[in-house]
């Protein structure tokens, strides 16, 4: 497992991350790039103290909780580090939510002060007479009546602040559930949690550095993303690039280029929707890049190979979870076993277990438990769920996995999504595996469906085609005929239906659960 990082009992994170910088000198290193401005860490410590301040002097407390909805931009980062160091708890959201879930997320954390950028205004005012605990609205991005302005809080706050005395085990942070299985839960993170994994992956794993330069797909909302874009280049004295929009192929790969990009942390979906451009490698060259990472979904073997014959960078895929706040499964650079999630991150001890908790032999499937020091005490008003998955030191994952004979661990799926047809097991990521290697297949997702007419769960594919391919029935028998050219025929989809996209979370994991809901009875023919 290796010895978790060693964290004083007072500790505030902040100092760590923010203001260590400024007093080892570095006041000058550029800290943020976001669009054509630079923020050196000077300018981040500054910032971070004139938020901390204003929330103080509207009358924030120790743990009162903090709701930023905004897009991943400075005024976030300022925001989620000032929140932290006054000893209050920051909950960055998901921006592209429905107001009912915002509703639901403000009154179940009883969040006191929101903090918005004006873009989504529209997205809350359906709901602001539900908000049943918020006291002050803060706006980014331009005036509004019955809002304060950010930067004219901003303008007016002091730039010196002393963290707030904090435990290592006081909240620092909570980050919701991406909802890849129902409805949102508020996941609590401690002061401890971010440096540990930081030093457990992005030290020992990535190797980073202060002269790389991050850049991340997955958004600071998201546990994945607010490592690889806060907490790991901020751990370090290093820099990151934040892009505010929704990321598409050329404007992220545009900006590798253009910021000379070092680290870069994808997901599956995101690399297979760059490869399936035709001579992507010709319009960019990313040579600045020295590794790229995947989480959220498996990456297939055949995206690992294709993207490192086009540009001549290894991608090492891992899994990690909201609950234990980043990867603690993971390829390693050179090593990398195309499919497989890797090895235990340092700091992490993993066991693959039965129904009853006994550890199963290697090759054999079973449930994924993970034991480190970044995993979540609890669940926010969920115990039951709590008491599902925490298990003392463990935590259970409820995804299935095998290790191999080399000591390689393979994702099986999760445990919910395993049906039986025929008599025998059908694990929806084995299946898609496969059809994704059909040349006509940009992305799939299966789910065992029950049929109406014999009352039997069969296999569904929902398929994304590639551009210049056409859903037709030909096709469908192809896909069909392939899958049974490499798998048991129980396993071959038994139903078809192509669709323009996939639902996905916002950390790319399709929610097969909405795929089930959106079932009409002519998609079974």
């Amino acid at each position: 497992m290796g010895n978790p990082v060693y964290v004083p009992k007072t500790y505030n994170c902040v100092s760590t991350f923010v203001d260590r910088h400024v007093e080892e000198g570095r006041d000058d290193k550029v800290a943020i790039y976001y669009k054509d401005a630079i923020y050196t860490y000077g300018d981040l410590y500054k910032n971070v103290n004139r938020v901390g301040n204003f929330l103080k002097e509207l009358g924030v407390e120790r743990e009162n909780r903090i709701f930023l909805l905004l897009p991943d931009s400075p005024e976030l980062v300022f925001s989620l580090f000032g929140t932290m160091k006054i000893a209050a708890v920051f909950i960055s959201i998901n921006t592209r939510l429905t107001p009912d879930l915002y509703a639901y997320m403000l009154n179940d954390s009883r969040a006191k002060v929101l903090i918005i950028h004006k873009s989504l205004l529209d997205k809350l005012k359906p709901v602001e007479k539900e908000l049943r605990f918020l006291k002050h609205k803060i706006v980014v991005g331009g005036k509004e009546e019955g809002y304060l302005d950010f930067y004219d809080l901003l303008g007016a706050a002091s730039s010196e602040l002393s963290p707030e005395e904090t435990h290592r085990n006081d909240v620092a942070f909570w980050l919701y559930t991406s909802g890849s299985t129902g409805e949102p839960k508020g996941v609590v993170h401690l002061h401890h949690d971010a440096i540990q994994c930081t030093d457990s992956y992005a030290k020992e794993v990535v190797d980073i550095s202060s002269q790389d330069i991050s850049l991340s797909v997955s958004k600071i909302f998201h546990a994945y993303g607010f490592g690889n874009t806060v907490c790991f280049p901020f751990r370090v004295g290093g820099s990151t690039v934040l892009l505010d929009e929704i990321p598409k192929p050329e404007s992220v790969l545009r900006a590798i280029d253009t910021y000379k990009v070092t680290l870069f942390y994808g997901v599956s979906t995101f690399y297979a929707m760059c490869l399936a451009i035709k001579d992507i490698e010709k319009k960019f060259s990313l040579k600045s890049l020295r590794l790229c990472a995947s989480a959220g979904e498996a990456l297939p073997a055949i995206t690992y190979q294709r993207w490192l014959e086009k540009f001549n960078v290894e991608i090492i895929d891992g899994i990690g979870s909201t609950e234990v706040l980043h990867i603690y499964v993971s390829n390693r650079p050179k090593r990398v076993k195309p499919g497989s999630l890797g090895f235990p991150v340092p700091g992490y001890e993993i066991k693959i277990v039965d129904p009853e908790g006994v550890p199963v032999k290697d090759g054999e499937v079973g449930t994924l438990w993970v034991n480190g020091e970044s995993t979540t005490p609890y669940f926010w008003n969920k115990h039951k769920k709590t008491k599902i998955q925490c298990k003392g030191e463990w935590f259970n994952t409820e995804d299935l996995f095998y290790k191999d004979e080399d000591g390689y661990y393979w994702y099986y799926g999760r445990s919910d999504d395993a049906f039986k047809y025929r008599g025998e097991w059908v694990v929806p990521v084995e299946v898609e595996g496969i059809i994704i290697e059909h040349p006509a297949v940009l992305e799939n997702a299966v789910i065992g469906l029950e049929d109406e007419k014999d009352g039997l769960c069969k296999p569904m594919a929902f398929v994304v085609l590639k551009s210049g391919f056409n859903p037709t029935k030909e096709l469908e028998d192809d896909i069909k005929k392939h899958v049974r050219g490499k798998l048991p025929g129980y396993k071959v989809p038994y139903w078809i239906k192509f669709v323009d996209d996939l639902p996905k979370t916002a950390s790319g994991k399709i929610q097969r659960f909405k795929l089930r809901l959106e079932i009409l009875p002519d998609d079974k023919n």
